[in-house]
């Protein structure tokens, strides 16, 4: 299975689960009610992680993977998801949390034989098997409660985690270690199914099912990469690749036995909730402690192969520049000023104008409606080879579209709209992956057309957009993603800028963006969007079952 198909299949999975989890949450007891230290107003349901774990797993079940390590990895995640998934439901305490924490880690260090051994600063297997397991038990214990804590605000935990394992997998990918790859790859799939329905204002929380899973599944993959895969990598790469939550964890921690608080009840003094207590909006923080997780995770990469003393500098020179940053704001009494930001009064008054000029948006979504359907067909037409596989799927999908929409017309535009998102997808890749039946001069075409969407797209996001499409921190993590993959690339002599992975993902992400602004706006969306999708699905359908490899 290509990781094309690896993220499809777990993203999909994910945003398929997580509505049907929604619906039987509340029989369950499975709502997270607002409380004095927690953001939200209003009951949310805990099901998120149900995707999260489905999307991850499900996929795994088709990589033929028979070894030891990895049904230990699959066993020591259902224990996780089955103890998290109680305490989402009853709130259990914090011992029975530990249990199964204790319980799932063991099943890889024991069964799975996988332990630490490398120590920074140290030469050489610096660790007894022993002291390697015992170790190696309080340090991913450590990490899934980082992550779990980490899970404060909208999207955060899912977006530290997502940027963690972009580094995790890039340096996999590097060493050829197929399980890494294939391991981030599901989980990312899993995290960005989830992110769909978690953007603030958040429809459904992860819970402890998700976050542990998440905390679980980062800490196996980074002792792998780092004792196993990768051992020619620094043994201090860890804290780079783990980043904030760690940082934060540890804080908190400290903050509680110094004010001799319980060590295990949860309290308002993360990181996040310090940002909030600044006058920092959701928004803004989850930002800022982006910005940071991003920067962290490059360096790991960058510094794959220093030596441990720079890793370590690095990461507590950064570390301790954000907590004296904070300390000195809060005890100056700083407070961010909204609204002390300075306007252009004719400018602001002329966007607004504009803004209100319905015929001026609906032209703008016009032209961008008509150029994505062009580039879609432009794609699949032009496309070198179409594999078998892409033709069965597009045959299944369009049957199964034009099912949907001769027989409930309640699901018309949930068919059409799932119809554009997958036909995107398949565009994009056959063109990227098979351009020999584009010409050079028209592939600079469409990647040019690409390119002025783009900026057509941040116009009309910028100015003339309203409160129906907005910015929000995931498009942050797309960008962070995108700019990560190009400096990895070409950090990994990849020539990553060119090839065919890089252009998919660009490709993929502004026509995507493009399409949410069409549906978003145009009533007659379908004529023109959903008809091009069909008639695209169609041509793959045909042309990977006629002459298909």
């Amino acid at each position: 299975m290509t990781a094309f198909f690896l993220l499809l299949c777990s993203t999909a999975v994910s945003m398929l689960v997580i509505p049907l989890a929604c619906r039987i949450a509340p029989r369950i007891g499975m709502v997270d009610q607002p409380d004095p230290r927690k953001v939200h107003k209003a009951p949310v349901p805990r099901v998120g992680g149900w995707g999260i774990v489905a999307g991850a797993l499900v996929p795994l079940a088709f990589l033929g993977y028979s070894d030891p390590l990895l049904q230990s990895f699959i066993a020591g995640a259902l224990v996780l998801f089955i103890f998290g998934t109680w305490d989402d439901a009853r709130q259990i305490s914090h011992w029975p949390k530990f249990a199964g924490q204790i319980a799932a880690v063991a099943l890889v260090v024991f069964w799975g034989d996988l332990y630490v051994t490398r120590l920074p600063f140290l030469d050489g297997d610096a660790l007894s098997p022993l002291a390697g397991q015992l170790f190696t038990l309080v340090a991913m214990v450590g990490v899934i409660n980082a992550i779990n804590h980490s899970d404060g605000l909208d999207g955060l935990a899912a977006g530290e985690t997502l940027l963690s394992l972009i580094a995790v997998g890039f340096l996999g990918y590097l060493t050829s270690a197929r399980l890494v790859t294939d391991l981030a790859l599901v989980t990312i799939g899993g995290i960005i199914g989830f992110l769909r329905y978690n953007t603030h204002p958040a429809r459904v929380f992860m819970g402890d099912s998700g976050s542990q899973v998440l905390g679980f599944t980062t800490a196996f993959l980074v002792v792998y990469l780092v004792q196993k895969a990768h051992t020619a990598a620094s043994a201090a790469l860890p804290l780079l690749l783990l980043g904030l939550p760690i940082a934060d964890i540890i804080a908190v921690l400290y903050q509680r036995v110094r004010g001799r608080m319980n060590w295990f009840k949860a309290t308002r003094n993360h990181v996040h909730h310090r940002l909030l207590d600044l006058g920092f909006s959701h928004y803004q923080s989850v930002v800022l402690i982006y910005s940071l997780q991003a920067g962290l995770v490059t360096a790991a990469v960058l510094l794959r192969y220093a030596a441990d003393l720079a890793v370590v500098a690095t990461y507590f020179g950064v570390i301790l520049a954000l907590f004296a940053l904070l300390v000195l704001a809060e005890r100056s009494g700083w407070r961010l000023a909204h609204a002390s930001r300075v306007r252009w009064a004719s400018l602001s008054a002329w966007i607004g104008g504009v803004r209100r000029n319905a015929s001026v948006q609906t032209t703008f979504v016009w032209a961008i409606a008509l150029a994505v359907s062009g580039l879609i067909l432009f794609a699949v037409f032009r496309s070198g080879t179409v594999p078998r596989d892409f033709g069965v799927l597009a045959a299944v999908a369009t049957l199964l579209v034009l099912l949907t929409i001769a027989s409930r017309r309640d699901f018309r535009n949930l068919a059409l709209h799932l119809a554009v998102y997958v036909t995107v997808a398949f565009a994009t890749y056959l063109l990227t992956t098979y351009p020999e039946g584009a010409s050079a001069r028209q592939m600079a075409g469409f990647g040019a057309a690409i390119l002025v969407l783009a900026v057509v797209l941040g116009v009309f996001v910028r100015f003339l957009s309203d409160e129906r499409f907005g910015t929000t921190p995931t498009d942050y993590l797309v960008g962070f993603a995108l700019l990560a993959m190009l400096a990895f690339g070409v950090l990994g002599n990849q020539n990553f800028a060119a090839s065919a992975l890089l252009r998919f993902v660009t490709f993929s992400v502004v026509l995507f963006y493009a399409c949410e602004v069409v549906i978003g706006y145009l009533k007659r969306w379908r004529s023109v969007l959903g008809s091009a999708s069909l008639v695209a699905l169609m041509v793959v359908a045909v042309r990977g079952l006629s002459t298909g490899i």
